[in-house]
């Protein structure tokens, strides 16, 4: 598989970013993904958001969004350990600092 981001992965984020309002945003998303692949991104955004803002526990947080642990430790090291680091830029747009 090419290193991300390839060629289309940027024109993907191009297109998003050309998007005004979060009824844009909504439409596109419907378009592009399943209503499971949109549940699940949501999934991985909550339990980003609850490690962000709480101090529950992996497993806390797991039985609150419905997940595995394993889900929850993934999004775990995607948001502090990854070099990406695109949800810790929000979360701290939106929340603030972590709770962590």
């Amino acid at each position: 598989m090419p290193t991300y981001p390839t060629k289309a992965d940027r024109e993907l984020v191009q297109a998003i970013s050309k998007l005004k309002d979060e009824k844009e945003i909504t439409g596109f998303l419907r378009d592009i993904l399943t209503p499971s692949e949109i549940e699940e991104f949501s999934r991985r955004f909550q339990i980003a958001k609850l490690l962000w803002t709480t101090k529950l526990s992996y497993v806390d947080i797991a039985e609150k969004v419905g997940t595995s642990t394993t889900t929850v430790t993934r999004v775990g090291q995607w948001l502090y350990k990854e070099p990406w680091r695109g949800y810790s830029v929000l979360l701290q747009r939106i929340y603030g600092s972590s709770q962590r």
